[in-house]
């Protein structure tokens, strides 16, 4: 009986370390993108405070990176006017525009009436019961007092309304217009009554797509979103250092 014939192994093969090896993205373009997503939430959910000042060496040295990426992030910010670099000064957290929330306000509120509009022509059973999910558990972040929880429910129901329209990008073109109105809305939380009224007006807006009733649904989100435009000053007022009136 011959002798099995001995396997051959494949030469070994050097690899240089670029970073994330399933996307082979350099490791700096993976950190970078890492901050900016860390530190956006942040400062959209306003856990840094506008007119407070960033430390590009505290941030590497919290994320254990060089000044880089940190740099990268911070770029990226800052043209999406949530940071405002000053070469003299440092880098500060930007300062709520007033002049760009009725804009941005009234553009997400076109887009998201014709959504709830085209939910309520498309609604499944399965989608409806997705949608019940989220307004429940927007009721039990109220009942907790948890206001982080609740606003990531408030996303997902309006997220998932224009996924079951058929259109999902709209909502994320709606995000990208949205940035200072989020910053705001975190400020309209904390006012007496303001949770239970969203979720009065989420349920009136999943009645009439339950219904398969589309100028209801159009109508119950524009009612929905037009409360923005009118809570503008009393929020300016309450926390005036929070905006920018210049125009």
């Amino acid at each position: 009986m011959p002798a099995p014939k001995s396997k051959k192994t494949a030469p070994s093969v050097r690899r240089v370390a670029t970073g994330n090896r399933r996307s082979g993205r350099p490791r700096s373009a993976t950190a970078a993108s890492r901050i900016y997503s860390d530190l956006r939430s942040e400062l959209v959910s306003l856990q840094r405070r506008p007119g407070e000042a960033i430390s590009e060496a505290q941030i590497a040295l919290s994320f254990g990176v060089s000044r880089t990426p940190v740099r990268e992030a911070i770029l990226k910010l800052s043209d999406e006017g949530l940071l405002e670099i000053y070469p003299q000064s440092g880098i500060f957290v930007s300062r709520i525009p007033i002049a760009a929330l009725p804009e941005a306000i009234i553009i997400r509120k076109a887009l998201e009436e014709t959504t709830a509009r085209l939910a309520a022509e498309r609604a499944t059973p399965s989608q409806i019961l997705a949608l019940r999910s989220v307004l429940e558990r927007q009721r039990e972040a109220s009942a907790a007092g948890d206001s982080d929880t609740f606003h990531q429910a408030d996303e997902l129901f309006h997220a998932t309304v224009a996924d079951v329209a058929g259109y999902p990008g709209i909502w994320k073109f709606i995000q990208q217009v949205k940035v200072h109105v989020d910053r705001y809305r975190r400020l309209t939380l904390p006012q007496l009554g303001r949770i239970p009224k969203v979720i009065t007006e989420h349920e009136a807006v999943l009645a009439a797509i339950e219904a398969h009733d589309p100028e209801r649904a159009r109508r119950a989100m524009e009612a929905h979103l037009a409360g923005l435009l009118d809570n503008i000053s009393a929020t300016q007022h309450i926390n005036p250092e929070f905006f920018d009136e210049r125009r």
